[in-house]
């Protein structure tokens, strides 16, 4: 009987255990992710005409560094463009004619949308909106036109000039 409850004990202690390390990883996700800071972000706006690739989550980055995430898209009904809200880290402080732009790690890579700090002296603030955006760019529609592109006539120059009428 003693070694059942000791049995039984030490089983409940290992189960304890999983579920403790799987709380903190989830905490540890949950803050690495963006999950953690932003209730002091600062929430900008952009449209943007494609966002192809984008959800919500997604990095926004300042010269490669991560300084925020996408934490609503939805469509505006009004201009047919998509309405992104970012929420930035307030600590980085960003002109109000900064530029966005959707933007891919390459052919493989995942998405992420680029700001581009403008030269003004006023900052963003919550609720600010972003004028200047770029949409995605379908790569693979991009290269498909390029493979199935007709090859352009070429003109033979080696070819002998034509004999003069006489």
């Amino acid at each position: 009987m003693k070694t059942m409850v000791k049995e039984n004990g030490v089983e409940a202690l290992i189960g304890f255990v999983v579920v403790a390390v799987a709380v903190l990883f989830a905490l540890f996700a949950w803050g690495r992710t963006g999950g953690g800071g932003a209730a002091d972000a600062i929430h900008v706006s952009a449209l943007f005409p494609n966002a192809s690739g984008v959800t919500v989550g997604t990095d926004v980055r300042v010269a490669g560094l991560k300084i925020g995430s996408v934490t609503e898209q939805k469509l505006d009904a009004a201009s047919y463009q998509v309405k992104i809200t970012l929420a930035i880290d307030p600590s980085v402080k960003l002109p109000t004619d900064s530029s966005a732009a959707i933007t891919s790690e390459g052919l493989l890579g995942g998405t992420f949308i680029s700001l581009q700090p403008g030269g003004s002296t006023e900052m963003l603030k919550n609720g600010s909106v972003i004028a200047d955006t770029q949409g995605s760019v379908d790569l693979m529609g991009l290269i498909g036109s390029f493979i199935n592109k007709p090859a352009a006539p070429t003109t033979d120059t080696t070819a002998a000039p034509a004999a003069p009428a006489q």
